[in-house]
């Protein structure tokens, strides 16, 4: 039987909230922050960044957001992304095997 989106929607809201109030949260997003600036991820954005708004005339903040953004979501180093999917994982986990 599958969930209905609205289902799936809250089913998301609890598990962030829980993840807020434990402090769960932040303690990932600082080791996903860290683990990203480590492999040179961030730094690699940054000068993309760079490198768009010197060649772009005139300067648009949302060009260079929208033409980053997919090159961020696709190179994100795939150890990083499974470390930070196992710590949520087992977060869930936990809280519903309570």
């Amino acid at each position: 039987m599958s969930k209905s989106t609205s289902e799936i929607d809250t089913l998301y809201t609890e598990v962030h909230r829980r993840m807020i109030e434990s402090g769960e949260w932040d303690r990932i997003l600082h080791l996903m922050s860290s683990k990203l600036s480590e492999s040179g991820w961030t730094d690699d954005l940054l000068h993309r960044a760079k490198e768009n708004g010197r060649t772009m005339d005139p300067v648009s903040l949302q060009t260079i957001l929208r033409e980053l953004s997919l090159h961020a979501q696709t190179s994100v180093p795939l150890s990083v992304k499974r470390e930070i999917t196992t710590l949520i994982k087992q977060f869930v986990k936990e809280q519903f095997e309570k």
